[in-house]
């Protein structure tokens, strides 16, 4: 499929993903549980704060505007994003009044099998108690399990101006720091991220969050390097195609607009596919094996999609005197799909320890058949 298509067009796609849409079953599933349990992540902060808003944009393709209805969070809430997503693992999203100091609060069993805590602070809104609270959370969570990956989102930027943004975030961070170095805490490291649900930039923010978890990121990485320089390729992201984060990309720097562009793709191409690629009577799947689309830009460029496993898309960027030669980028494409496959492959490799398996990869990756 191939549609012209212009930059600003694709620009205002946003959000259009099918809440309905879902994956055929021509392929084993494979996910981020064939290599260890699922990690947990951790929504925290306080009330109002958007932590449930979060959640229901980026898992659950909620228009932004419809989380203006949602109602307090009153209980834990426990999500399982693993059954139409490659990235397969559970999100406790908290509610703003949680107390660590009750006795039913148990850290130990909340903390100890968790991959990342996110803690989201307004930035809208007078912040000097949720840093006050982001820091006895830390401490509490770190006591407990010094592996976890510490996230602080600064939420709700979208309503302030590029020099606020920055001198927000700025603040925050040496506050923040302050804090956990005036209870010798030094040993943590926060990281910090500008966030909206009304732009792209919660998707990259989670993008990060998630890609600390994959523990075949390197191996992905790896590839993925291989693959451009052979093939006349600018960019590359490996998307997971229903929440559009990206868990891997090459080592060139991530540009937002490129990212942006990269996303609506997605969007565009699934909701042709629902139009147009479904059977009279409804049915069909909108995303297979044969998915593929190239979008010419009016910037020279050129966009395109190839479906590399039933939860993944490969979303690229090529300049379009290298996209002459699809044949090769195909070529190594289907070279790059079969080492994801095996990356994640459930059977020969599952037993052994990731670290291992990454090794594997790097090593085939080396002596592969890449052009």
């Amino acid at each position: 499929m191939s549609i012209p298509y212009d930059e600003a067009g694709l620009a205002g796609s946003f959000g259009s993903f099918p809440k309905s849409f879902d994956y055929g079953a021509e392929e084993p599933e494979v996910g981020l549980s064939t290599c260890s349990d699922k990690p947990r992540i951790l929504l925290m902060g306080l009330r109002r704060s958007g932590k449930s808003s979060i959640q229901k944009v980026v898992f659950h393709k909620m228009s932004p505007n419809e989380t203006l209805f949602l109602e307090s969070t009153n209980q834990i809430y426990k999500d399982d994003v693993s059954s139409t997503s490659f990235v397969q693992f559970q999100i406790w999203d908290f509610p703003g009044q949680v107390d660590f100091f009750d006795p039913t609060f148990d850290s130990e069993m909340i903390f100890k099998g968790t991959g990342a805590l996110i803690f989201v602070i307004d930035a809208q809104d007078d912040y000097v108690e949720a840093l006050s609270r982001l820091h006895l959370t830390v401490s509490r969570a770190y006591k407990v399990n010094p592996d976890i990956n510490f996230e602080v989102f600064i939420h709700k930027v979208d309503g302030l101006s590029d020099d606020h943004k920055i001198e927000t975030q700025r603040d925050v961070h040496q506050r923040a720091n302050d804090d956990l170095s005036d209870a010798n805490l030094e040993k943590v490291h926060l990281s910090f991220y500008l966030t909206s649900i009304y732009d792209h930039s919660i998707f990259e923010a989670f993008s990060k969050v998630v890609q600390k978890l994959i523990p075949q990121l390197p191996t992905l990485e790896n590839l993925l390097n291989i693959f451009i320089s052979h093939s006349g390729i600018e960019k590359a992201f490996l998307f997971d195609v229903v929440s559009k984060i990206y868990i891997a990309t090459d080592s060139s720097p991530v540009d937002m607009q490129s990212y942006e562009l990269c996303c609506d793709m997605i969007d565009v191409v699934i909701d042709v596919s629902c139009i147009y690629g479904l059977m009279a009577d409804g049915s069909g799947c909108a995303y297979d094996k044969e998915s593929m689309a190239a979008i010419k830009l009016n910037n020279t460029t050129v966009l395109y999609l190839k479906e590399v496993t039933k939860f993944l898309a490969l979303v690229c960027i090529v300049r379009e005197e290298s996209f002459e030669r699809k044949g090769l980028i195909d070529y190594n494409f289907h070279c790059l799909r079969k080492a994801v496959h095996e990356v994640f492959e459930v059977s020969g490799v599952a037993s052994l320890p990731c670290p291992q398996r990454n090794g594997c990869l790097k090593f085939a990756a080396q002596n592969g058949s890449i052009l």
